[in-house]
């Protein structure tokens, strides 16, 4: 969900290409999300607030809890967030945890966010980069769409295939 929830801000931010990162080092038992986009990003007034659910530039509510909630979550897990901003150029947040900490959220079903987000947005790029220890997995709409020709990548057909191929290379980058 807090995957989810940054990405909206990103979309709300005009990005065209959204980076999600997700890196398991089970050696030094690190968990790290990395989101990234092209969008307006922040000015520094508002990136020294960025933590306060009172600061938001959204007008259709007074508070903006995705980068709230993220820090406090990766702090729960003896993690952090890093957030990272320049205006007209883009955002990056870095989120860590503790791989085995018991209040680490837990990942949910990635390959069916990463579908949703791609053709409920279908005019925005993603790229997904999963690693577990010394193996990785790269889907990127870019690679997709071109393939893809004229077929939309939110037809229920290709949606399932690509969830299905998505969850199948995940499944391998799992596998010890």
């Amino acid at each position: 969900m807090h995957i989810l929830d940054i990405v909206q801000n990103a979309i709300r931010a005009q990005a065209s290409l959204i980076e999600i990162r997700i890196t398991e080092d089970l050696k030094r038992n690190v968990f790290e999300v990395l989101l990234k986009d092209n969008g307006k990003g922040m000015d520094n007034e508002l990136l020294t607030h960025v933590a306060d659910p009172y600061i938001t530039t959204r007008t259709t509510r007074k508070v903006g809890l995705g980068i709230p909630l993220l820090k406090h979550s990766a702090e729960q897990a003896n993690g952090y967030i890093k957030v990272h901003s320049e205006q007209n150029i883009g955002t990056t947040i870095l989120a860590t945890f503790q791989h085995d900490h018991m209040d680490r959220p837990p990942l949910g079903d990635c390959a069916g966010t990463i579908v949703l987000l791609a053709s409920a947005n279908p005019e925005i790029d993603f790229k997904y980069i999963h690693s577990v220890n010394d193996k990785s997995y790269t889907f990127d709409t870019r690679e997709v769409k071109e393939v893809l020709d004229d077929v939309k990548i939110s037809n229920p057909k290709i949606r399932g295939m690509l969830k299905e191929m998505i969850s199948e290379n995940l499944n391998e980058i799992y596998v010890v």
